[in-house]
């Protein structure tokens, strides 16, 4: 996920699998993109930081937050590597925290890592509110984290993308009671190993009334704000198979 701040500000959230690299610095450079003040790697599945890489090659990157969970795996270490011998500057993320990027937007971390918890459970999680929008960016936590978040946090957005793709361990009707969104960003594969999303997902996204924009069926996705209303824009049209079928 890129986010662009309205100080021009530019954050990218995770990059996808290692073959993802080169599409994310791809449209990195279609959107003129030659710095990131910020990088956030989420947790450090192969998923989420190996296009990563790609990126700390190609793009000027300032600062990286992460959430410090550590992985024995040849990804993770490359990922490090790449870190190390860029000499970029590494945070680690802090539960309830701000951000400091942009003094328009607040960019507060909802959940972070905890030595007890699995890569998924340790996940980054961010609500960012510009003026009165608000985004609430799940990663891959569980159903135990939306709980924990519920009690501590008011919730309540108008743009979620859906925790770990829109898997079974995720996304509870409670939770999303409590968001109340407009609209959900689902990232997920047309043909994915894994089954994403499950229709329990799906079934509770109706029930609250969101709007429902899977990358899958959209392609990319673009939310456009003035801080006070939103509009989307997707790559694909979802009808267009459709018809053509």
């Amino acid at each position: 996920m890129l986010v662009q701040t309205p100080t021009d500000k530019n954050i990218l959230i995770d990059g996808g699998p290692p073959q993802a690299g080169e599409k994310v610095t791809s449209f990195l450079e279609e959107q003129d993109i030659k710095k990131l003040d910020l990088m956030i790697a989420t947790h450090p599945d192969i998923d989420h930081i190996g296009g990563l890489l790609e990126v700390m090659k190609s793009v000027d990157v300032q600062r990286i937050v992460d959430t410090g969970k550590i992985h024995s795996t040849k990804t993770y270490a490359r990922y490090i590597s790449q870190v190390m011998k860029r000499q970029i500057p590494i945070e680690i993320a802090e539960s309830n925290s701000l951000l400091q990027i942009d003094p328009l937007l607040k960019v507060r971390i909802l959940n972070t890592y905890s030595s007890s918890e699995s890569n998924n459970e340790s996940s980054i999680v961010l609500k960012i509110t510009f003026n009165k929008m608000d985004f609430l960016l799940m990663s891959d936590v569980k159903k135990k984290q939306e709980k924990k978040l519920i009690e501590k946090h008011n919730l309540n957005s108008e743009i979620v993308k859906i925790a770990h793709h829109g898997s079974r361990t995720s996304t509870s009707l409670e939770f999303l009671r409590k968001v109340s969104p407009n609209a959900a960003i689902l990232t997920y594969g047309k043909k994915n190993e894994f089954g994403h999303p499950v229709d329990r997902v799906m079934e509770n996204l109706n029930k609250v009334s969101a709007a429902i924009y899977p990358t899958a069926a959209f392609g990319d996705i673009t939310v456009r704000t003035d801080g006070n209303g939103f509009v989307i824009y997707h790559e694909n049209n979802p009808l267009s198979s459709l018809k053509a079928g």
